[in-house]
């Protein structure tokens, strides 16, 4: 019998690639067919992506199935959130879409809550406030008079948009929606009132749409460009987090998961959103999930903390494997930050910011490279520990292992840590979580697996898993007590 092949397009802000894949004896393979940079376009003042290339990057990776003579049974693509593209009444795209980073929504939060006051917002959507969501987004741009947004006909999230260029079906997929603060959780579709008050309807975003359901087959134009027939398109979980957090190899539903890279995300997965005066004061965000899942997390800092200062180290080792190993030379737990402080969003010199942070907090003032990187190692052990208390107190099952996922598994130390310091057994793998969620979400679209439960035992039988057992807990304990204290936290 012939493999089933998947095709999957994996785009994130800074490169993108396309992907075969299919499941063999019960386990995933993939193979990379292309990859690619995706750049921002600056001009005029303001930031773009470029959403044709994005899309004739795709048709080189399906030149190259077809070139290959490649039978596949699905395409399916995942990006980053919160940004669109306008489709006008010809059906053609009207301009390139803002980039996330455009600096037009700044005070954009603060302008939108004149409209409708920010607690109602987040009673009605769950989701975290950053300024560039597409709520604050489309509202700047009706406030500015934006002339795209005025021939609009469609509204479709990037994912939806470039599915829209191979099909010509117009889409609202469930999890890169959830990412816009527009979504009630609750009936899973857009929100009135946060529209009607900038002047947009829900019938201007495509047909609602969920993970594993078909959007339609390739048009004939790109058919003939390709070589391919009429391959199907399924709607994966566009939004790449939510494909991630699809392939973390879980047991059950009892779990946590750290999405683990340049930033973190950590949070569990859950039936319903939870909304409440906690989740908002602890600026948590529900977001769509498989299977009408909701991804209840926070955000919170990562690996930037050492990919900054490692900028700035000198006579340290250059291979991260050697410099994260080194940091168990220094001692422990002399000194502590907190990683969420503003003191570290983008300083002029992490180090400068992480010595001043210990010593206006009274702490020993780290200096060597091991003890700069140990005091980042250990205050991300416990900030995982904070927001794993907050998950505990707002979970509605206990958790019992955290799940970790992304290029910070590499770290082992850091991985020792986070179990040292939770309390929790820590599982690490996949690092690529995102094409292997989207590749599972097509295979189920096809029929070759039932539930998120197949897809992840599937998963846990392709992947190298490590486990991590606390260790040295009472120590730990210990330590966290003041790391609360010189943090100012609770």
């Amino acid at each position: 019998m012939a493999n089933t092949n998947f095709f999957a397009v994996d785009l994130g802000a800074t490169s993108g690639r396309t992907i075969l894949g299919s499941i063999v004896n019960g386990k995933l393979e993939q193979r990379e067919l292309t990859r690619f940079p995706n750049t921002i376009i600056q001009t005029g003042g303001h930031f773009f992506w470029d959403i044709y290339a994005l899309y004739n990057e795709i048709i080189k990776g399906l030149k190259v199935v077809a070139e290959e003579k490649i039978e596949i049974a699905s395409i399916g693509i995942d990006t980053w959130g919160c940004d669109f593209v306008f489709i006008g009444k010809d059906g053609g795209v009207l301009r390139n879409p803002y980039c996330y980073r455009d600096p037009h929504t700044d005070n954009a939060m603060e302008e939108y809550f004149k409209l409708i006051p920010k607690e109602k917002v987040y009673e009605k959507t769950g989701i975290q406030f950053m300024q560039f969501n597409s709520l604050f987004q489309l509202s700047t741009l009706r406030k500015n008079n934006d002339s795209a947004l005025a021939g609009a006909e469609k509204i479709l999230f990037i994912p939806d948009a470039l599915m829209y260029m191979l099909t010509g079906e117009a889409v609202c997929e469930y999890t890169v929606l959830s990412t816009s603060q527009l979504l009630d959780p609750r009936t899973k579709k857009i929100d009135k009132e946060l529209l009607d008050v900038i002047g947009l309807k829900e019938s201007q975003f495509g047909r609602y749409v969920n993970p594993s359901d078909k959007v339609g087959v390739l048009t004939p134009e790109v058919q003939k460009i390709t070589g391919l027939g009429a391959v199907p398109v399924v709607a994966v979980a566009g939004h790449d987090t939510g494909a991630a957090v699809a392939a973390v190899p879980a047991q059950n539903e009892k779990f946590a998961y750290l999405s683990c890279g340049t930033w973190s995300l950590l949070g569990i997965e859950t039936k319903d959103a939870i909304i409440s005066d906690k989740s908002f004061e602890y600026n948590f965000t529900n977001e769509g999930g498989i299977e009408g899942t909701t991804r209840f997390l926070k955000n919170i800092c990562g690996m930037w903390l050492l990919e900054r200062s490692r900028k700035e180290f000198k006579n340290a080792p250059e291979n991260v494997n050697v410099l994260n190993a080194s940091a168990m030379e220094a001692p422990a737990f002399r000194s502590f930050i907190f990683p969420d402080a503003p003191d570290f969003a983008n300083p002029v010199s992490m180090i400068d910011a992480i010595q001043n942070y210990c010593k206006k907090t009274g702490q020993s003032v780290p200096q060597t490279h091991q003890e700069i990187a140990r005091c980042i190692f250990e205050s991300l052990a416990m900030r995982y520990r904070q927001v794993i208390g907050y998950l505990k107190g707002l979970a509605p099952f206990s958790i019992e292992k955290l799940h970790v996922i992304g290029g910070g598994v590499w770290n082992s130390f850091l991985m020792q840590f986070a179990a040292n310091s939770t309390g929790l057994q820590v599982i690490t793998g996949p690092i690529e979580g995102t094409a292997i969620g989207n590749i599972m979400l097509q295979a189920k679209a096809a029929g070759l697996v039932s539930d998120m439960f197949e897809m992840r035992k599937i998963i846990a039988n392709s992947i190298e898993m490590k486990t991590y057992e606390p260790q040295d807990t009472a120590a730990w304990d210990a330590a966290y007590k003041r790391y609360l204290e010189v943090t100012g936290t609770k």
